[in-house]
């Protein structure tokens, strides 16, 4: 198992006091922890904006040619895929940002799933593009593919885009993503529909549960911790950081109809939140009001 990779550790027991050798305490310090540097710091804005930037552009130009060209020969998007990846990876590490993966043997390797995740950051995306270990489909707003190199590649590789203010195209999308799944490919979907504006979980749509569900496919949650405070929403420069990616157990829609994709939802939610708190603590989220828990039809 890579070094990056380990399962999910079970909570202490031992006299009912926490192990502070754990890997899960370690994790939790490790990210609550400030930035070795204040959140404003000249020194990261500058950093980003004169060698970061530049090599995010360049990279993703470059990839992102890439990508195009094998699109010609390649129906499959398997190339293209690993492409992405790649670019992904470069990114992060660009960033200086390392991503340790806790739960892994949870991906479902073997059988297309519906991978549903927080939304916290532009950084996201690289995340989980550089760790799920298998092809899969995303379902994007549809104005990042008007995007240069980004938005041509989600259109040449198959991406679903979603439009959600108008109820015809998102019936179409979420058909499209349920024909996907019934193919046998997986998708990656952010439910909240946007990033957070504060680090909190926001209210979810139930479009990914409702494509589930149609497809008779497991739903597996996930949370990313540290994204927003790498990069929050309205700032353009980073505050580079160690990142976790948490896979949680997949949750059946067997028994489930597509009336109860409300209920579904919210089960959802629940789930990436109790994962993100037990993880990110209290200290890695701004003091602003939490949004009512809730789903939204997509």
């Amino acid at each position: 198992m890579p070094e990056d990779v380990e399962p999910i550790p079970h909570p202490p027991v031992k006299d009912g006091e926490p192990d502070v050798h754990s890997s899960e305490v370690r994790d939790s310090a490790l990210l609550s922890a400030p930035p070795p540097l204040e959140c404003h710091s000249q020194f990261f804005r500058w950093l980003t904006y004169l060698v970061l930037v530049p090599l995010f552009l360049l990279a993703t130009a470059a990839f992102g040619s890439l990508a195009l060209l094998t699109s010609i020969f390649d129906g499959s998007g398997r190339i293209q895929h690993s492409i992405a990846q790649a670019w992904a990876g470069v990114l992060l590490r660009i960033a200086l940002c390392p991503v340790r993966v806790i739960g892994a043997e949870n991906f479902q390797k073997t059988q297309a799933a519906v991978y549903v995740s927080n939304h916290l950051s532009y950084m996201d995306t690289p995340v989980v593009l550089s760790k799920l270990p298998f092809q899969f489909r995303i379902l994007a707003r549809h104005d990042l593919f008007k995007i240069p190199f980004i938005g041509w590649y989600l259109q040449r590789s198959g991406q679903i885009p979603v439009d959600s203010s108008r109820l015809r195209s998102s019936l179409g999308s979420l058909n499209r993503g349920v024909q996907a799944l019934r193919a046998g490919m997986p998708l990656v979907i952010f439910p909240e529909g946007g990033r957070s504006f504060d680090g909190q979980l926001q209210p979810f749509l139930s479009g990914p549960a409702y494509m589930a569900i149609r497809a008779q496919v497991p739903v597996v949650p996930m949370a990313l911790v540290g994204t927003h405070e790498l990069m929050p929403m309205h700032t353009y420069h980073l505050h580079p950081r160690p990142l976790l990616l948490i896979v949680g157990a997949p949750i059946t829609t067997a028994g489930y109809t597509s009336k109860m994709a409300d209920t579904l939802t919210q089960r959802i939610r629940d789930t990436i939140s109790a994962m993100h708190q037990r993880y990110a603590g209290t200290d890695t989220v701004s003091p602003c009001e939490t949004a009512t828990p809730q789903s939204r039809t997509l």
